[in-house]
């Protein structure tokens, strides 16, 4: 004979609410990343991870060294958004 795990009500109740009210994550294309971290800046964000810019210009199609100043790397994410028919 094997042995079942029991799944009480309880259970049921708290994974039904983990899966209610745990944030789902969104899946959003590279060029409204770029977006928002472009509006981001101007609105006055300071960008701290290069590494997320520059993931973020490489996701665009933008070739970034890794010594590429910032400032570069992100008037260059400006520059691809407004060759972006989208």
């Amino acid at each position: 004979m094997t042995r079942q795990r029991m799944v009480s009500p309880g259970n049921k109740f708290f994974a039904w609410l983990k899966r209610r009210f745990t944030a789902q994550p969104k899946a959003v294309c590279e060029i409204t990343q770029a977006r928002a971290l472009i509006a981001a800046i101007d609105r006055g964000g300071v960008p701290l991870n290069t590494a997320k810019i520059n993931a973020i210009a490489r996701n665009i199609g933008l070739e970034v060294s890794r010594q590429a100043p910032v400032e570069e790397t992100i008037e260059r994410i400006r520059q691809a958004i407004k060759r972006s028919p989208f």
